[in-house]
């Protein structure tokens, strides 16, 4: 990404044996691109949710990855903030007990996300709560990213990302 003039400008990124479908991801840049200038309906939420097929001669999924959350960044800075007045502050310690009571459903035959990486991120997200280690804010948990496991352990991604977003929810209360 660079920015010229005030305006952004969405690179192209290097392709690689095994990437992200090319097609999929300039389609998707250019409606970003529309939405950065005024043009289109596209949210945040929707870059972040949209799922792109892994190909052969693709897009390195790392640049991929890194420029779609820079977008889903800008895109949430650029938008419209609402808070409920009068909503209850969120307890750490209750935070604490209820993510370290999650339990996720296995991806079984489809992708999913890698257990290894959700849960480290939950530790994080506790160690921040009980203060040895830097807090997570909530965009932080809207803006975090796993690598998906087609065959092995891991976690029902739908399951996740509802339970990631009612932790932002959770943690903006606090």
């Amino acid at each position: 990404m660079v920015k010229t003039g005030g305006r952004l400008l969405l690179t192209r990124p290097p392709v690689v044996m095994r990437g992200y479908d090319r097609a999929q991801v300039d389609a998707l840049l250019e409606r970003i691109g529309k939405a950065f200038d005024g043009d289109g309906g596209l949210t945040a939420e929707e870059v972040r949710g949209t799922r792109l097929d892994v190909v052969m001669r693709g897009y390195d999924r790392r640049v991929v990855d890194e420029l779609l959350m820079e977008c889903v960044r800008r895109l949430r800075a650029s938008g419209p903030r609402t808070r409920r007045a009068g909503r209850p502050r969120a307890n750490p310690e209750w935070l604490i007990g209820w993510i370290q009571s999650a339990r996720f459903g296995r991806a079984g035959l489809r992708t999913g996300y890698d257990v290894r990486d959700v849960d480290a991120f939950l530790d994080r997200v506790v160690a921040g709560l009980r203060g040895p280690a830097a807090p997570v804010a909530a965009s932080d948990v809207r803006e975090c990213a796993f690598r998906t496991v087609r065959f092995g352990a891991a976690y029902d991604e739908g399951e996740v990302d509802r339970f990631l977003e009612q932790l932002a929810v959770a943690l903006e209360r606090r």
